[in-house]
């Protein structure tokens, strides 16, 4: 298993960066905590989209969750 720290994190968003590119978006870490939430913001074509939330939950939580089984939840700041 993984450790859950910025690097891996960072590792692990590239797999998720991948489709949000393919919008012209992308996903930038501010952070992770001890509780297993990761901080990020959607930049790109992903900021401001309607499908926002969705982007978030089924494509970066979902990626993080199954690379790094430390991860609880991801959250965005706009």
């Amino acid at each position: 298993m993984a450790e859950l720290n910025r690097e891996a994190v960072e590792q692990a968003l590239g797999q998720a960066r991948i489709e949000l590119m393919k919008h012209k978006g992308n996903v930038e870490l501010l952070g992770v905590n001890d509780q297993g939430v990761v901080l990020v913001r959607l930049v790109g074509s992903c900021s401001g989209c309607a499908s926002a939330n969705i982007t978030l939950k089924e494509i970066i939580e979902k990626s993080l969750k199954e690379q790094l089984p430390g991860v609880t939840r991801v959250e965005a700041l706009m």
